[in-house]
Parts: structure tokens; C-alpha cells; sequence
């Protein structure tokens, strides 16, 4: 990995001052977003500051990446789908039986103002990995364990050797049918990929000689899709890796059918897959600002569907509870239907259910079955 490469990764634009360089600050406003970034700190890579329209005081992009004063908003928690309950050491979670998740690293490229792991990004390493062996022996001794699932923060931050190193521990598991990576470089730092052949060379290895791999990518904006980001996707599929996208429904970014539509129907032209829309978690400092009600978004998602054909609307609107990954499938007066798709609680596996909730809610309670 090059030296600027490096350097990208680290992150460039991490104060309010930096971010003044590029876009307008209110006055009024700038005490308040330093006081908020020495509690949850900026990182912006330049390449992704760079998709930000400066005359656009709503720009889809800025609202993702740069501070708000409604981050002052203590509502909801930090863990509201419960990771802690599901961590077996520091860094290793299993919640659902053939998925272990990995937390690799706390850092990102760009810090997304949504992040539902805002407790732990680009601050506390306790939740972090530190002993991958210890965690791979964790997985050897499961072998109801299918899969693994290596996210963070960013697990493409890391060196390249890093990630081949989690690659080689991983890759002799004999009952481990995949790997996956959750990345958002493509999206925030392309360069991350197009300019390190030898990370391509290494999945590229292992996909093929050793287990599947598979990369999530999170694209939540058609205008992260661009010329470098269509390249980086495709050399990863050059590599022979398949990409699936998630999503988180945010207001003021996507919360409108015609944005979600145009960003399936640009996904599926670029051959990455529809995967899930997430309801955004009512995270603190994230649940004012971010959060869609149900009811509105059920409605979002039916009328982007009615737009785009089969491949385009392939993608299940959910949301990461407590109790599980809960499929949103449909709407009924008052009540909205659910049904469990994983369930920490193995009886409550494909269970339908339905619940009455206010027009203006954004989750359901911890009473869900």
C-alpha cells in the first residue's frame, strides 16, 4: 500500500475548521458542531467531501458525512439491537447460530453521522478485536458457524497484510462455507481499491482457492455512485467476488421513493446486488436527525418498488432488533406485519407477527415476540 494511500485511509478533513475549507459553516452553528466532534469525531476522506454540493445547504451527502446540531439529541441508546448481550470476547459477537461477526478495527475512512455503532467509532478500541486467534479458535469449536462476517468500523482501513492475515487464520476452518467483508470504501474512498492490486490479488487468491468471499458495500445515495466507485466495484468483481449492497433509510438523504428507486435500478446496471434497506436504528444523537417513521417508510419502499423490475426490487426493508433481523411486510390500517428472518431466540424464527404503533414511531419497543 502506498504511502498516500495510507494517508487517505487515515482520513483528511477531522475538524470543523477543515470542513470550513470546503462548504459553509452558519456562525451560529460552529461552537455547537466542535462541541459535538470532541464527543463523536469527524472524518471525511477528500475524495468523498468532493461529492458534496457546497451551494446545496441539503445535499444528501453533506447530511451524511458532516456534523448537525441535532446530534445534541440524547434520545435512544447506544446499543439498540443489543451487540453487548451478544459478545462472546471483545471484538467477537454471535447472535444468530451460523453467523460469527467480527468487529476488526474502530475506524473508518469517513465516519458516517448515522452509524448505529456511534458508541465505538473512532473512539473506544474495546470492541475491537485483539486476538484474532482467540476468536478463530471460538469459531473452530462452533461448527453450527457457516459463516463469518468481518466489519468494524472498516475492516478495508487495515493494512492489506492485516486482512490476509485474517484471511489465512480463517480459510483452513473446514465447516466456514464464506467470508464476508463489510466495506464502504467503494463508496467513500474508491482509491482504497483501485490503487492497491495486491488487496485484489489476495481475495482474488482466496476466493478461489480456499473459501467464497463475499463483500457488503453500503450505498445509500445514487450520487455515490460515480465513475470511481463503478470502477472500483468492478475490478472487485474482476476478482471474481459478488457484491451486495445495504442500505439505511435516512431522512433528508433518501427518504423518498424516486431516490430509492433511481439508487436499485443503478446498483443492479452495475452488477451489485439489492440486499437489505435497514430502518435507521434509534441510536443517540442519531434517532432525531436520521430517523424515517415506519409507517412512512413501509410506504417509501411500496411505491420505489412499484418502479423497478425484478432484480431492482430484490432488496427486504428490516430492521436490526433486539430480538432480531425483523422484516417489515406489510401495512394494515393501524398495524404494520412483521416477520422474524433471524431470531435470537431460535422459536421465533420466521414467526409472523403485527403490531399497532403511533403513525410517527421509528421502532418497535423491546416487547417484540
Amino acid at each position: 500500500m502506498s504511502d498516500s494511500l495510507e494517508k487517505e485511509l487515515r482520513g483528511e478533513i477531522v475538524t470543523v475548521d477543515k470542513i470550513k475549507d470546503y462548504i459553509h459553516v452558519p456562525p451560529e452553528e460552529e461552537k455547537k458542531l466542535v462541541k459535538i466532534a470532541e464527543r463523536h469525531p469527524i472524518c471525511v476522506s477528500k475524495y468523498y467531501m468532493s461529492l458534496i454540493d457546497p451551494d446545496d445547504p441539503n445535499d444528501p451527502i453533506k447530511n451524511m458525512a458532516i456534523p448537525s446540531v441535532d446530534e445534541l439529541n440524547l434520545e435512544g441508546s447506544y446499543d439498540p439491537s443489543g451487540e453487548n448481550k451478544n459478545t462472546i470476547l471483545p471484538g467477537l459477537q454471535h447472535k444468530y447460530p451460523q453467523t460469527a461477526l467480527i468487529i476488526a478495527t474502530n475506524r473508518c475512512v469517513t465516519y458516517c453521522r448515522y452509524c448505529f455503532r456511534k458508541r465505538m467509532v473512532g473512539l473506544s478500541n474495546r470492541e475491537v478485536i485483539n486476538r484474532f486467534e482467540t476468536a478463530s479458535e471460538y469459531i473452530k469449536e462452533h461448527p453450527e458457524i457457516t459463516n463469518v462476517l468481518i466489519t468494524g468500523g472498516d475492516p478495508f482501513v487495515l493494512p492489506t497484510k492485516i486482512i490476509e492475515k485474517f484471511l489465512e487464520i480463517l480459510s483452513p476452518i473446514e465447516h466456514l462455507d464464506y467470508i464476508r467483508f463489510g466495506t464502504r470504501t467503494p463508496v467513500t474512498l474508491p482509491s482504497r481499491i483501485i490503487d492497491d492490486g495486491e488487496l485484489l490479488e489476495i481475495i482474488e487468491k482466496y476466493n478461489r482457492e480456499y473459501k467464497r468471499i463475499y463483500i457488503v458495500t453500503h450505498f445509500n445515495h445514487p450520487n455515490e455512485i460515480t465513475e470511481k466507485s463503478i470502477r472500483a466495484i468492478t475490478l472487485i468483481q474482476k476478482a471474481g467476488i459478488i457484491i451486495s449492497n445495504q442500505t439505511v433509510l435516512l431522512k433528508d438523504v433518501n427518504d423518498d421513493p424516486n431516490i430509492i428507486a433511481e439508487l436499485m435500478h443503478k446498483l443492479v446496471q452495475i452488477g451489485v446486488v439489492p440486499y437489505y434497506l435497514f430502518q435507521c436504528r434509534p441510536v443517540k444523537r442519531v434517532k432525531k436527525h436520521f430517523q424515517v417513521p415506519l409507517f412512512k417508510g413501509y410506504e417509501i419502499v411500496e411505491k420505489a418498488k412499484a418502479m423497478l423490475d425484478g432484480h431492482a426490487k430484490r432488496f427486504k426493508f428490516v430492521m436490526s432488533h433486539m430480538k432480531g433481523k425483523i422484516e417489515v411486510i406489510g401495512v394494515s390500517g393501524d398495524k404494520i406485519y412483521f416477520k422474524f428472518l433471524q431470531a435470537r431466540n431460535p422459536k421465533n424464527l420466521g414467526k409472523l407477527f403485527s403490531r399497532t404503533i403511533a403513525k410517527d414511531a421509528g421502532w418497535l419497543s423491546d416487547s417484540a415476540e
